[in-house]
């Protein structure tokens, strides 16, 4: 199990490599045909070479942050780390689109070679159709830009178009006194050079207004080890509220081995990083347990799928209900069935990029994950692997005690910095008595 674990990483891993490769020489091929076509030679000479070069740079900023802080040569966050999470994601999407255009164009023909006209010999070709040429040519052309475009939108405008979700979360076994409980959650925060101080501050503003009991954010403060986790602790600092602030570790606090480092900047702010451990939270005399955990992986580096959760039973409390901060939305399953009323997750960034295709949401983070963005419901204390997931609709369709997620789309942004589709959110969750 372990080995077709790690063939299939490298199979996947090889796919993707193998792919950026082939777009990258696709689009220096089409602007080598292109170029070609100009009458002086020293202007085609320095495109070419402008593009080389500026590809070489970008390949070499990509290779440099993957080091992840290890003797990095570059900062994170420069304009060349930016135009390079820009160009490869627009380049790839772009290739993939013109090639599925050159596939229908084939099958096109290829459904059309049956039907001759009568009277044409079988060794003659069938004459060539101007219109249909013309047709594929220009969505070619289409294909290609589109994704380019997208990318830049989804850079310079949705990227930071801030949306603050409302939502009225049904909490079983809640007291009275906790009806109307607000808390404000943040997530996937990735302080870098995608996501600067003041815009970090400018979500905290955001979130202040709102007049939230609790404040919790639900891990990846930073995105690699370069990035300034403690400016960003500095920030989550400025949240407002009278119940305190309370954070867990995602990946990339993995990623950056900034977990320890982020206990410690958020205990010396006076707030709390809970690292499976848990707090009691009171409110006009009634109270709630609020735990929190590391990241949760569900599968060990090489490869043996391990239980999301262990251990957790020991700080679920009976006597009141109970909220988890958890990155992972892959631990809801685990969590409903330990009997904890509430999960916060982030991780998704609710895909990043969404589209909408005949009434169908299609989401990168559905290979990943039943819950992509927003609030499931499913039945409490119910083993983790009979019941699927069930999104919630309303109140009247829940059939005794339940156990509810909410996962944050996140703020910030991993690889490219785009978001299409998926606006970054910030969460005002009310409780209600279910």
């Amino acid at each position: 199990m372990v080995l077709s674990w790690l063939l299939l990483r490298i199979v996947i891993a090889s796919a993707i490599a193998l792919t950026l490769f082939l777009s990258q020489r696709f689009w220096y091929r089409s602007l080598w045909r292109w170029s070609s076509r100009w009458g002086k030679k020293p202007l085609r000479v320095a495109v070419r070479s402008i593009y080389l070069i500026g590809l070489v740079l970008i390949v070499f900023s990509l290779a440099d942050s993957l080091r992840n802080g290890h003797g990095s040569l570059l900062p994170r966050g420069t304009l060349l780390n930016v135009l390079a999470g820009l160009w490869f994601f627009s380049a790839l999407f772009g290739y993939l689109a013109v090639k599925c255009v050159h596939l229908l164009d084939r099958v096109w023909q290829a459904c059309k070679a049956p039907y001759r006209p009568a009277g044409l010999p079988g060794d003659q070709e069938l004459p060539s159709d101007p219109g249909r040429r013309y047709f594929f040519k220009t969505a070619s052309a289409a294909a290609g830009a589109a994704p380019f475009l997208g990318v830049m939108y989804g850079f310079a405008a949705e990227r930071l178009n801030y949306q603050i979700h409302q939502v009225e979360v049904p909490v079983s076994n809640l007291p009275a006194a906790l009806d109307g409980m607000k808390l404000v959650q943040l997530s996937d925060i990735h302080m870098s050079g995608y996501m600067p101080r003041t815009q970090v501050r400018r979500a905290i503003e955001m979130a202040n207004e709102l007049g939230a009991d609790l404040a919790v954010v639900t891990g990846d403060f930073i995105t690699g080890a370069n990035d300034p986790l403690e400016e960003c602790v500095e920030e989550i600092r400025r949240l407002s509220a009278p119940l305190g602030i309370y954070a867990c570790n995602g990946n990339h606090e993995i990623y950056a081995q900034a977990e320890d480092r982020a206990q410690e900047l958020f205990a010396r702010q006076g707030m709390k990083l809970l690292r499976h451990q848990n707090a009691l939270i009171g409110l006009r005399g009634a109270q709630l347990n609020l735990i929190g955990v590391d990241y949760q992986r569900e599968r060990t580096p090489g490869g043996r799928r391990v239980q999301t959760l262990q251990g957790v039973e020991q700080l679920v409390r009976k006597d009141m209900p109970n909220i988890l901060l958890s990155h992972n939305p892959n631990s809801f399953n685990r969590a409903a069935e330990a009997g904890i009323e509430l999960s916060l997750a982030g991780h998704t960034h609710g895909g990043q990029i969404q589209v909408e295709i005949l009434d169908h949401r299609l989401s990168p983070a559905r290979f990943i994950t039943d819950y992509v963005a927003g609030l499931y419901l499913r039945p409490l204390f119910t083993p983790s692997r009979t019941v699927a997931s069930q999104k919630f609709l309303h109140a009247s369709t829940l059939q005794g005690p339940h156990a509810a997620i909410y996962v944050n789309r996140g703020l910030g942004t991993v690889g490219a910095p785009v978001r299409l589709g998926v606006p970054p959110e910030i969460s005002l969750l009310t409780l209600r008595r279910a």
